[in-house]
């Protein structure tokens, strides 16, 4: 499961910088960074540019939100709650045994601290 971890996290980050990419290119009113490569109305994919930018976004998009839930997925442990609460128990039962392994109770030890 590691490499597979590996490989899908790997791909989810080059899959954002893409979308990021993919997102500034886009020229939308020459507000974006899309007027760098030719601005105004000329494209620089071609004379379709604006629906494959549009098409290339939304995929990107589509395999960032599958990668982010598979990830998730992957990364989830299913019996966390039942761990800490197992983890807690053996807690109070070694603070107890600890206790009653001690020598008197705390109060006589503070009687002896005071003479």
């Amino acid at each position: 499961m590691g490499i597979v971890k590996t490989i899908l996290f790997v791909a989810f980050v080059i899959i954002c910088v893409l979308l990021i990419l993919m997102i500034l290119i886009q020229n939308e009113d020459n507000n974006g960074m899309g007027g760098v490569f030719g601005g105004g109305q000329s494209a620089a994919f071609g004379a379709h540019s604006a629906s494959v930018l549009t098409k290339a976004t939304g995929v990107f998009t589509a395999l960032f939100f599958v990668l982010t839930f598979s990830l998730a997925l992957l990364n989830k442990t299913s019996d966390r709650g039942a761990d800490l609460g197992k983890t807690a128990v053996q807690e109070q039962e070694s603070s107890v045994d600890a206790a009653s392994n001690e020598s008197g109770s705390w109060l006589d030890n503070l009687e002896s601290e005071a003479k």
